[in-house]
């Protein structure tokens, strides 16, 4: 039997704070898993957007950077061995006469006794920059997320955006940069207040109400851009090092809509089991959907094992759902 053929205990389906968890406690289970993501990397939207931002509302941290938390969650996962399949898709999946389901990608077909859906809110695209000449500079310093904060030390960086995110790079690559300028279309943020109001007592330059209008460099180093005013005639051009464009992110449910599960509006429906309307799919984590459900992380990481725990007894009936408590094990870090 190759890796390809191998058939899985628990294939999970996006590598998100909870799929990564979901992969850490099948192992405790002494489950084989899988995990295919789209994305480049594990960890997710909190990962790939958020490594910098702090998170608060996790049991047991009293606070923690998105790129500490897939850290952690890497070391978790690694007292076991998964399969990890990255920037590969799920388009479909069927059952087999053996009860076995097949997982179509865009890459290869995988085998699992069970399946578990931890997408999130499904794939996510930023909403890019209209203007003239944008995509020659995306390569290089047209940027649409901040990665490595080190990127942007004394350079001259102008954020685009009003919300919550571009109020946040804003205020906290201002004791890294040189100079950092936020422009907004309109003249009142989006963002919560305190943030807000950090920002006017910060060094942040605000230029509002302004939207960029047009692109000045060699057509693959951006130097320059031209705003104009949202609704007036007044111009105005900032020589730059970064340019960041912080539009927020459109999602998409893609293939996940047409494979047949029950939905609640562009959730999965799931029952106390976080089973799914299909026998052997489960869902945790922001896509899967119950009455009274709250959208957090720390949610995810109570449904996964709940989720892990009944993928089990349903491979295996004789197997109790209830597990022992992890107290009675021991892990060399």
């Amino acid at each position: 039997m190759t890796e390809t053929t191998k058939v899985y205990d628990i294939t999970i389906i996006g590598g998100g704070p909870t799929g990564m968890f979901a992969a850490f406690y099948a192992g405790m289970r002494n489950a084989s898993v899988k995990i295919i993501e789209t994305l480049p990397v594990l960890g997710g939207q909190v990962g790939l957007l958020y490594p910098d931002k702090t998170i608060y509302d996790i049991g047991g941290m009293a606070k923690v950077t998105g790129k500490e938390l897939v850290d952690n969650l890497t070391r978790q996962m690694n007292h076991f061995e998964q399969t990890v399949c990255l920037e590969e898709e799920v388009m479909d999946f069927e059952k087999n006469e053996d009860g076995h389901f097949v997982l179509r990608t865009d890459k290869d077909v995988h085998y699992s006794k069970t399946i578990l859906i931890t997408a999130g809110n499904g794939s996510f695209q930023p909403r890019k920059l209209a203007v003239e000449g944008a995509e020659q500079y995306e390569e290089t310093n047209l940027q649409y997320l901040v990665t490595e904060l080190e990127e942007y030390r004394n350079k001259t960086v102008v954020i685009c955006g009003g919300g919550d995110s571009a109020v946040d790079w804003a205020l906290t690559l201002e004791g890294i940069a040189e100079k950092v300028y936020l422009v907004h279309r309109r003249n009142t943020f989006r963002a919560h207040e305190y943030p807000v109001t950090l920002l006017e007592q910060s060094s942040v330059e605000i230029l509002t109400p302004f939207v960029p209008d047009e692109l000045h460099g060699d057509g693959r180093q951006l130097e320059a851009v031209t705003f104009k005013e949202a609704r007036g005639d007044r111009k105005k051009t900032i020589e730059l090092d970064k340019f960041i464009v912080n539009y927020g992110f459109s999602s998409s449910l893609g293939p996940i809509k047409n494979w047949g599960l029950e939905m609640l509006k562009k959730d999965i429906k799931v029952n106390p089991k976080m089973e799914t309307s299909i026998a052997g799919v489960y869902a945790a984590g922001d896509i899967a959907s119950y009455d009274g459900k709250i959208k957090l992380i720390a949610t995810g990481f109570g449904e996964a094992p709940t989720a892990v725990n009944h993928a089990i007894h349903y491979i295996d009936p004789k197997k109790r759902t209830q597990p022992m408590q992890s107290t009675q094990l021991s892990f060399e870090d």
